[in-house]
């Protein structure tokens, strides 16, 4: 099988690429990415020199260049991690690139599956298009959970799903959509909120948290989002939408806390900040059905993950300078 991994060099995209890389050696695996800010080719060079492996540079949006590498390489599965995800850019810096990359971008990929015969498109989605649930509420978000996006990244993110639903439907392309709750692990940006927490502490700076603290995240760790995106692709029934969860509701105090606590720094690093605005209270998924039919369940408990996470960004702080580096230059470029 030839697959096309679009945003692969991000952090998402690179974990699902590097373990697919080693767990299928007969398969193809074809990157495609922009490279912007948060697309690193150094996620990617454990397997840089892999024979199962290539690179293209190029934006999804693209379609005369995205048809070309599907059919130069004779592409036979699409999987979409491609899209700008940093809500807070969406808010203060801008949300055209937001719309562009993940509505735009979602159509063409969607025209190219239907034009070139994919068998099957994967398209990698965020729990945030649900809206938000009460605190004090103990309901999930499940696949058939209205959309009610607050903040114009999830807006954008509900749109390309929206389009995936169309696509099938009108035209039966067989993508399958998965909205997965907030991701840890290694290789993630440090505007993130986990590794954002990490870099302070180790600098020994103030952590800040938004508001009040209280908003309620379901943690997932990113390699157990690879797996489920692996069966997605292998059994994932077109048309279909699956949810993907930790099961491991935190609050931002609550990881506050937790790497303050690991770095043995006290409770007055912690300082709080302006809330921004749009800021849903709490996610929470319900991942029954990708558990019930196709057999997945997280491997990773939070406890163990999260020491081996910040334990990965201590041991790899020349990366960490390089991304925040080049974030800030992404930043100050779209300022101007």
């Amino acid at each position: 099988m030839n697959i096309l991994v679009t945003g692969g060099a991000g952090f998402i995209g690179s974990n699902f690429v590097r373990y697919m890389v080693k767990a299928y050696p007969d398969y193809r695996i074809i990157v495609l990415d922009k490279l912007t800010y948060a697309g690193n080719p150094a996620n990617l060079a454990e397997v840089a020199s892999a024979p199962n492996y290539k690179f293209y540079q190029a934006d999804i949006v693209d379609q005369e260049a995205t048809n070309k590498i599907i059919g130069d390489e004779k592409i036979d599965a699409i999987v979409n991690f491609a899209a700008e995800t940093h809500v807070d850019r969406s808010i203060h810096v801008g949300s055209r690139e937001f719309v562009m990359t993940n509505v735009v971008g979602v159509q063409t990929l969607l025209d190219a599956a239907r034009r070139l015969g994919i068998k099957k498109m994967v398209q990698i989605s965020t729990d945030e298009v649900y809206g938000t649930l009460e605190l004090e509420d103990d309901t999930m978000f499940t696949e058939d959970t209205p959309f009610t996006p607050n903040v114009p990244y999830a807006a954008a993110k509900a749109g390309g799903d929206l389009l995936c639903r169309a696509y099938f439907k009108t035209f039966n392309v067989p993508v399958v959509v998965s909205h997965c709750s907030n991701n840890y692990g290694p290789y993630q940006f440090p505007e993130k909120l986990i590794p954002y927490f990490v870099t302070k502490a180790m600098a020994g700076e103030k952590v800040p948290v938004y508001g009040d603290g209280k908003n309620v995240r379901d943690w997932l760790y990113v390699l157990d989002h690879v797996t489920a995106i692996d069966l997605m692709l292998h059994k994932g029934v077109p048309g279909e939408v699956y949810n993907i969860g930790g099961n491991n509701e935190k609050s931002n105090l609550e990881i506050a806390a937790l790497i303050l606590k690991h770095f043995n720094l006290p409770e007055d690093h912690l300082t709080f900040v302006e809330d921004r605005p749009g800021h849903d209270r709490r996610y929470a998924i319900d991942a029954a059905k990708i558990e019930r039919e196709l057999g997945w369940k997280p491997a990773h408990r939070f406890e163990q993950a999260l020491p081996e996470t910040i334990q990965w960004y201590q041991d790899n702080m020349a990366w960490v300078k390089d991304v925040q580096a080049r974030g800030a230059r992404e930043i100050n470029t779209h300022i101007k």
